[in-house]
């Protein structure tokens, strides 16, 4: 059986008389990605921090790749993007990735390479004061895939970058999970990471409410699908007497159903033949499933 990347089990870590952290267990397998989302205060950078080793909890354990949190096993194994990226001003970025590659031990012959990657070929021999937010960002980026590492830390990674760049990034995250790593995402996007992550993880009060495929999500919260009947012409009445639903203009019906209920509308519908010109199904979004597992309105934060 292949080792996990990241084992957490029974995780418990508190501030005081505040538990920012309550008894949190899962795991992590190579080439994963997993999105960690949460309300502001959810425990979600307290976790992360655990993690790196910068806090010690109170209960349970975190095993990366079978070392301790911290230890220089782990430091070797883990890279960490945080949201606000910092490096020196007056170096240039070729020396920024340079300085990192030595501190890892690795050949300082890669930062081309790796500047490339996240789009700062040309950026390279600038100082980093001239950068604009989402240049450092991509910067960090690069510090962060230096030596390979086998458990890849984001926290809201895409902050600062432009539409483009944030399909670029996912794709780096893409390559990055192909050769084995494992990804742990936080992101505020709820809409940018559901297709772009394997496992969703969601957090609320300290605790791990929801951890599992979005598609086993869906089913487990049993949201309502969205099938959006288009008709020929001004068949939309006709339509939602044969199938129920309702009229939402003079061509369209609408009608919500179960996951399980979801074919034999489509059958339905299929049946009607040249009544029906297009057929448009909506599944529950992240948000949705964000906001049964946690009841909190995904728009003020996660």
């Amino acid at each position: 059986m292949t080792e996990s990347v990241l084992s957490i089990k029974n995780l418990t870590k508190r501030f005081g008389r505040q538990t920012a952290v309550d008894g949190v267990s899962f795991h992590i397998e190579p080439g994963e990605r997993a999105a960690l989302i949460g309300h502001n205060g959810a425990g979600k950078t307290t976790l992360i921090k655990s993690i790196l080793g910068f806090l010690t909890p109170e209960e349970g354990s975190i095993s990366v790749l079978g070392n301790a949190p911290g230890s220089n096993a782990a430091r070797r194994s883990v890279a960490y993007l945080p949201e606000a990226v910092a490096f020196q001003k007056a170096l240039t970025g070729v020396e920024i990735l340079t300085f990192f590659s030595r501190l890892k031990g690795e050949d300082p012959k890669t930062v081309p390479g790796l500047l490339e990657k996240v789009g700062l070929s040309e950026a390279g021999r600038r100082r980093v004061g001239t950068y604009s937010k989402g240049m450092r960002q991509r910067l960090g980026l690069a510090q962060a895939l230096i030596g390979e590492p086998s458990l890849v830390l984001l926290d809201e990674p895409t902050s600062g970058l432009d539409p483009v760049s944030r399909q670029d990034f996912y794709m780096l995250v893409e390559e990055v999970a192909a050769r084995g790593a494992a990804v742990l995402l936080s992101s505020h996007a709820l809409s940018e990471v559901e297709a772009k992550t394997d496992r969703v993880l969601i957090m609320a009060h300290g605790k791990l409410v929801a951890d599992d495929t979005l598609a086993s999500l869906r089913r487990a919260a049993r949201l309502p699908i969205r099938l959006r009947v288009q008709g020929a012409d001004v068949a939309a009445d006709e339509i939602a007497a044969r199938l129920g639903g309702m009229r939402v203009n003079c061509r369209s019906v609408e009608i919500f159903c179960d996951a399980d209920e979801k074919l034999a509308h489509l059958a339905a519908i299929s049946a009607l033949g040249s009544l029906v010109e297009d057929v448009e199904v909506t599944l529950p979004s992240l948000d949705d499933v964000y906001r049964h597992f946690t009841g909190v309105d995904a728009k003020k934060g996660s």
